[in-house]
């Protein structure tokens, strides 16, 4: 290699391996870039897939997204799947137990907005965006059957999942086995190169590589990212378990759930959420380990940053100082939902005999109105400041009240 095209593949490892976990297999990996610096081939197809399970994005998908559009940004083409089929099945990865089946209707809903989420990040007009009921509507139950006889039965029991279930007798439906075979042939469908996704995919993308090689497709490389813990601390990041912040969330929403990251996470989120440099990330962590610094300073300045990231220049800092003075100094947000009587009228609530927990979840300040109970009794409800913990609570609208439910849900009821 010239010296030119050394320090450009220098410059190409180093992005591309910046907070990934493993390369698997590194000396093939880098030959394809070496390659397709020389002219050898074209750009990499890097492929990744989302299964729109959900209808939100939130930062745990991002640390995957981010790192496509790096390989953007290097010239390549990036081919999302959007799992149409796959949702179907239901990823058995890191699963107790079959996942719920969702209906096509249901998955092709979330997956509308998982491509308007996806553009948020990535650059559309280099973005390659494919669905793999392209392939698997079309293929005969001999195909399919064809495709069977490339994986062994004993191979899908090496899954951590699969054989703590078996053992412990849990049941697993034939069609769950056939969800890395799957996931396996998009890369086969989409001559992938590269396919990226989280540790916890890792057998899935050695399957597709498994896969390619049995249909005569070069196999692919892998690059495996972390898992971005949730608000928890704890599990991964999930909008089933509540621990999530979605990108399409409110700024207020981003910064006050961010609020609540564990002290021992802030560096973990810096690291995989944003786009800070190397050079930031390494003043985060001195900072982290002065006592002397607050924590939740450096947590105010992430809070900051992942707003900036998905809203207009300035939210950021308009979201802190609203969380300081609602907070910090016990103020109302500058901006509070008004209902009036009529409102209320509109969704069946008698201003004069209002019932607590249908108004809570019928203006949305709930999902459903067992989680306004739950929310009731953990004493996160007020009204003009006084804690309501009877979930039979009943009262008439008079003048103007202030409802707050949790840390940042805020309504004004005026008769």
């Amino acid at each position: 290699m010239t010296n030119n095209r050394l320090a450009e593949f220098d410059h190409q490892w180093q992005t591309i391996t910046r907070g990934t976990v493993d390369v698997l297999p590194e000396e093939d990996f880098q030959q394809k870039v070496k390659d397709s610096l020389a002219g050898k081939r074209g750009p990499l197809r890097i492929k990744q897939g989302f299964d729109p399970t959900s209808p939100d994005i939130h930062l745990g998908h991002t640390v995957g997204i981010r790192k496509l559009r790096q390989f953007q940004e290097l010239g390549h083409q990036i081919v999302l799947i959007v799992g149409d089929f796959t949702s179907m099945v239901g990823d058995p990865s890191g699963q107790s137990a079959t996942r719920p089946k969702l209906s096509y209707d249901e998955i092709m809903k979330n997956a509308e907005t998982y491509q308007d989420q996806f553009f948020r990040i990535l650059d559309k007009s280099k973005t390659e965006i494919r669905y793999n009921g392209e392939w698997f509507k079309e293929m005969s139950f001999a195909e399919i059957m064809e495709l069977a006889t490339k994986f062994t039965v004993a191979r899908i029991l090496e899954r951590d999942d699969f054989s703590k279930r078996f053992k412990a007798g849990v049941a697993i439906s034939i069609h769950e086995l056939f969800y890395p075979l799957m996931q396996g042939y998009d890369s086969v469908a989409m001559k992938a190169d590269v396919e990226i996704g989280g540790t916890d995919q890792t057998f899935n993308l050695l399957a597709g590589r498994t896969i390619q090689e049995a249909f005569g497709v070069e196999a692919q490389a892998i690059l495996t990212m972390p898992i971005l813990v949730g608000l928890d601390g704890v599990k991964k990041m999930s909008k089933s378990l509540g621990n999530y912040i979605g990108i399409e969330e409110s700024a207020r929403e981003i910064f006050g759930k961010s609020m609540s990251i564990a002290d021992d996470k802030i560096y973990e989120y810096f690291e995989l959420a944003t786009d800070v440099t190397l050079e930031k990330l390494e003043e985060i962590k001195k900072s982290l380990s002065n006592p002397d610094v607050n924590p939740m300073l450096i947590k105010k300045e992430l809070g900051e940053k992942l707003v900036e990231m998905y809203h207009p220049e300035g939210s950021g800092k308009a979201a802190r100082e609203e969380f300081e003075r609602v907070f910090s100094q016990k103020k109302l947000p500058d901006e509070i939902p008004e209902m009036t009587v009529a409102d209320l009228e509109k969704i069946e609530i008698d201003p004069s005999k209002i019932f607590l927990v249908h108004l809570i979840s019928k203006a949305k300040m709930a999902k459903s109105g067992s989680e306004a109970r739950k929310l009731i009794k953990a004493g996160a409800v007020t009204i003009d400041d006084d804690k309501i913990t009877d979930v039979d609570h009943e009262f008439e609208l008079t003048g103007e009240m202030i409802l707050k439910v949790g840390k940042r849900r805020f309504l004004k009821l005026i008769d």
